[in-house]
């Protein structure tokens, strides 16, 4: 991106919500804000005309909604940045999955709005590096982060700093150290989505960190219980008994 203003589309379908990002972006340095779009067909048209560099884009739309728009537009060449825009967190997975670089809830912080166009400008130099030959700063086909609600909003999880993962019915709960966050995702999604030589699936509602395992041992029937760093213990199933013997070499 160098020193160009960052040129940015606002679509959202509620004027006033519009409005206060037009207010934002006005005392945002660096900015040039090209245009407004007020539902998903207008702001795909727009986003084609003008070429935006980043779309703020609201995902609950009428018609063709946010998500929608983010997968029109990433089959074109130097297709936009996208931040998601919303009242709803529920989306946060969805918005990952078209590669969104933030996801700002509403009403919109201005710090956050500046840390979002700021990932932003990252992203499009990374994007221009690679396309002049320098590899970008990450080209992992793995899951590298994972968005989660908590009380204060979203929060943004890198999957390195992840221990574990055990379900919950529909949901994922990723625990990282003391803490832990529940996701709208599945099992199966999650295992082909994370490296293999980072993770390990020990049960069919249990993925856990590689170097998270401190041991195996055996329970009274003869089953493998792998021994983790916080002092807890995650039965192996059955089906994952050859994960168990990989890891251990044998």
């Amino acid at each position: 991106m160098g020193d160009k203003a960052l040129k940015v589309l606002v679509v959202d379908d509620e004027p006033l919500a519009t409005e206060r990002l037009q207010l934002l972006l006005a005392r945002a340095q660096g900015v040039d804000l090209v245009g407004t779009a007020s539902d998903g067909e207008g702001a795909v048209r727009m986003a084609e005309a003008l070429s935006p560099d980043l779309l703020l884009l609201d995902v609950a739309m009428p018609g063709m909604d946010g998500i929608d728009v983010a997968r029109a537009l990433a089959a074109a060449n130097a297709a936009p940045a996208v931040v998601f825009v919303t009242a709803f967190d529920q989306f946060a997975v969805a918005a990952f999955e078209v590669e969104a670089v933030d996801y700002l809830m509403k009403p919109v912080d201005p710090v956050r709005l500046e840390r979002a166009l700021t990932r932003a400008r990252n992203h499009l130099h990374g994007r221009e590096e690679g396309a002049s030959g320098i590899p970008p700063a990450s080209s992992s086909p793995y899951l590298e982060e994972f968005w989660a609600s908590d009380l204060t909003g979203l929060v943004r999880i890198a999957t390195r700093d992840i221990d574990r993962i055990s379900a919950e019915r529909d949901y994922m709960r990723l625990h990282v150290g003391q803490r832990s966050w529940l996701i709208h995702h599945s099992m199966g999604a999650l295992e082909e989505g994370l490296n293999p030589a980072d993770f390990v699936r020990l049960h069919r509602s249990a993925i856990v960190r590689r170097d998270f395992i401190g041991g195996f041992g055996r329970n009274p029937s003869g089953r493998w219980i792998a021994r983790l760093a916080d002092g807890s213990e995650q039965p192996v199933g059955r089906l994952y008994s050859d994960n168990v013997r990989a890891i251990a070499g044998r």
